[in-house]
């Protein structure tokens, strides 16, 4: 995550309390951040009474320093040909050490002046680059999940270790990196679950050409998203993103099992005359062995997923434990579920008919 502060100095000192305090959360590691200082630095600290007595300008020193070390381009010479920068400079012999800054002479009121005479220099260290934010300086702290660890719960960690420090309000904090992805998808996960329930009640809708059908067969929804969440509990899986994207993939294989016993019952309604309790007793005895093997045919293909080692097996060990849960939980459930909602639906149908039939004619 990255932590914005509009002074420099404070921010370092920030980042080095925030890594001491993250060096106790236990579901981290490997916590470091960019603000390792490895470089020297040298700050020309301005006497500005002894500048003031001697006629020194902030703007002499300024330009005396550029001038030495920033080789300031002064003037350019043209030819016919060619054209040749002028450029001022001390030389390399005199802007390596620090050393040479007792040879700098800066501009007085009474004629040059050792720079030593009106300032006066502080070692210290400095990061190697300062990074900007949004236009503020911001510094890179990052860390690794601790062995057994998922990225969900160490970024809850975090957040509640750092909310403990009391950071000023100037400081801000903003997750980068895979933490960022992990919140983004876990804010509009229910925007796209969302998204697809409202598609498939559509394409539904259209196909059966009736409103209240469609809710049958999303009926068998929900037990495959308890199925696969309950699969990620008991083989102690986080929820990663693949994991989601999982559900989405149950999603359009669960619907099979609803399709296969309405559209069974509604053929027979309208071609034999039967009542809905009929046909829909019918649909799941004709129907109960092809549920069977497209559910066995989608566990055992998912797996290999979930058995699989080598290279890459973390990314495809949560679809397949999430098609295999949400599947076996779908499918001890859909033939006892699914009728009764047909049943439900149908009976509300016939009620709402016969409130519609004994309306006065207007």
């Amino acid at each position: 995550f990255s932590v914005q502060d509009p002074s420099l100095s404070d921010l370092d000192q920030v980042i080095a309390r925030m890594e001491r305090r993250l060096l106790g959360v236990t579901a981290i590691t490997n916590v470091s951040s960019d603000q390792d200082r490895a470089e020297t630095q040298l700050t020309v600290t301005i006497d500005r009474a002894a500048a003031a007595r001697l006629g020194v300008s902030v703007a002499a020193i300024d330009t005396a320093l550029g001038s030495a070390f920033a080789q300031r381009q002064i003037s350019r010479i043209y030819e016919a040909q060619n054209q040749y920068s002028v450029v001022l400079t001390v030389g390399a012999a005199r802007a390596r050490t620090p050393g040479d800054l007792d040879h700098l002479r800066v501009q007085g009121s009474a004629g040059p002046v050792p720079l030593m005479q009106v300032a006066r220099i502080v070692r210290a260290t400095a990061p190697l680059q300062v990074a900007h934010l949004d236009g503020e300086p911001s510094g890179t702290i990052s860390f690794n999940l601790a062995a057994g660890a998922s990225l969900g719960p160490a970024v809850a960690a975090v957040k509640a270790a750092i909310a403990a420090m009391g950071l000023p309000e100037d400081v801000r904090v903003s997750f980068g990196g895979n933490a960022k992805y992990f919140l983004e998808s876990l804010q509009t996960e229910p925007l796209l679950i969302g998204a697809a329930l409202i598609a498939i009640y559509i394409v539904l809708g259209v196909l059966y050409e009736s409103l209240s059908q469609p809710l049958t067969i999303l009926s068998t929804l929900p037990s495959a998203g308890v199925g696969a969440l309950l699969a990620f509990l008991l083989t102690g899986t986080p929820l990663s993103v693949v994991g989601i994207i999982g559900i989405f993939l149950l999603m359009g294989i669960v619907k099979k099992n609803g399709i296969m016993l309405v559209d069974f019952a509604l053929e027979a309604e309208r071609d034999r005359g039967l009542d809905p309790r009929s046909a829909i007793r019918e649909a799941c005895i004709e129907r109960y062995r092809p549920i069977m093997m497209t559910s066995l045919a989608a566990i055992l293909g998912a797996l290999p997923l979930v058995l699989s080692v080598g290279t890459g097996y973390q990314l495809r060990r949560p679809l397949g434990i999430a098609v295999i849960g949400g599947l076996i939980v779908c499918q001890a459930l859909t033939l006892y579920s699914t009728p009764v909602i047909y049943l439900a639906l149908a009976g509300f149908g016939r009620r709402r008919a016969r409130r519609i039939a004994t309306m006065p004619a207007a």
